[in-house]
């Protein structure tokens, strides 16, 4: 446990979860060998901290560290990237250029996002695990090199094996020791200490007070769903530093800097839901399936009041998500309202015009990423964060749209 607490205290690691100490635990057991690693979380975790705990623990410490994000290379170079390519191969090689598997030889290399690398792509990089084998881009050379391979993604990667999108054999290549890291709202304990750690890291850095949060703000804090993570809580943290000037934050304060579980994308962030979608279509999918659940309900609402022996010109009002409330005289505040003037009236064609709202995808798909964009001024960065997409994706999809 003292070995625990020491490379958190090196690595700048917060929080005692057990199940934090046990990812940090088996990365240190594993850093000895070159077995390869995966690591597993959603995005914002922190994931990016264990390849690096790795590698200066093993015998590769003085080699190179290479660290790619797979998700930020187009794919037409990505190839070349990773494993060079020759003089002339292709428009614009200009020039001889070695790839990261050749730089690191002897090192380690990280590749984040690692679900995101095509499929021809993915075939190389079996190969290089396999027999430390690759080619050059423009080459039929063989090459040699001594790396170990650590990947990390936020996606998860059976679903995409099923939806042929990922190597099943690569998979189980890289995912010979796994480590999961804990998205921050399993981490309640957690929450408040990282808070204050950035708190003191901000004050330091912009040379003011450090920001302090009172008793209701602490409840609403540790209480928040966190779909950004730790990443999301340093962002507010430091937006609150920087922009109050009260040092003493409280509750109301707080919340203003807490997004709503995104309203407008009700599928995205819904407390207690399952949100790790392995691509943009399948948050559409899901979206799409809330709301044809949302028009079945109205439908059975509108064939209750259709049974219901109501007499003429009484007046039915309630929510159609929930019960329906038989009364004589409207309420106050009534947000949804069904006026029945007669059974005959009641026909089911007056759900039609739920069904004439579009349920194409790429309509909604349009719709979400224009939001996001706006909610994060431009930063597309930011909005593919949000939407849970790829930014190499989310570039795609603006040019596919038009959308620039």
């Amino acid at each position: 446990m003292e070995e625990v607490q020491r490379i958190k205290q090196r690595f700048g690691i917060i929080g005692n979860t057990p199940t934090l100490n046990r990812a940090i635990d088996i990365a240190m057991q594993v850093a000895p060998t070159d077995l390869s690693v995966l690591i597993t979380g959603e995005s914002g975790v922190g994931k990016e901290s264990f390849p690096q705990i790795i590698h200066q623990n093993s015998a590769r410490k003085h080699g190179q560290y290479i660290a790619v994000n797979c998700g930020a290379i187009p794919e037409g170079t990505i190839d070349s990237e990773l494993f060079g390519h020759e003089k002339g191969s292709f428009t614009g090689a200009l020039e001889h250029r070695k790839g990261y598997f050749e730089v690191a030889d002897g090192g380690t290399i990280f590749l984040d996002e690692v679900a995101e690398l095509p499929m021809a792509t993915q075939v190389r990089l079996l190969r290089v695990l396999e027999t430390g084998e690759f080619i050059k881009v423009g080459s039929s050379k063989v090459l040699k090199t001594n790396v170990r391979v650590i990947a990390a993604t936020n996606v998860n990667i059976p679903e995409s094996i099923a939806r042929g999108k990922f190597r099943e054999d690569l998979y189980y290549r890289l995912n010979t020791v796994p480590i999961y890291v804990l998205p921050l709202r399993d981490r309640a304990d957690d929450i408040y200490l990282l808070f204050k750690k950035f708190a003191l890291d901000f004050a330091e850095k912009y040379r003011m007070p450090a920001i302090q949060l009172d008793t209701d703000a602490q409840r609403v804090l540790t209480s928040y769903y966190w779909p950004g993570n730790v990443r999301q809580l340093k962002n507010i943290t430091e937006q609150i530093s920087v922009i109050e000037h009260r040092r003493n934050i409280t509750a109301d304060i707080l919340r203003q800097y807490l997004p709503d579980y995104a309203p407008q994308l009700p599928a995205l962030y819904r407390k207690g839901e399952d949100k790790s979608f392995a691509s943009e279509r399948e948050i559409l999918y899901k979206i799409l399936f809330d709301m044809r659940n949302d028009v079945t309900e109205l439908k059975k609402l509108i064939a209750e009041i259709r049974k219901d022996d109501a007499p003429e010109e009484t007046q039915i009002y309630g929510n159609p998500y929930g019960k329906v409330d038989r009364i004589t005289q409207k309420p106050e505040h009534t947000p949804y309202e069904v006026t029945a003037t007669s059974k005959k009236s009641m026909e089911i064609e007056d759900t039609e015009e739920i069904y004439d709202e579009s349920l194409s995808l790429s309509d909604k798909e349009t719709e979400l990423i224009k939001k996001a964009l706006e909610k994060h001024d431009g930063r597309r960065r930011n909005a593919a964060q949000e939407l849970g997409i790829s930014e190499r994706t989310l570039y795609r999809k603006i040019k596919e749209y038009n959308l620039e």
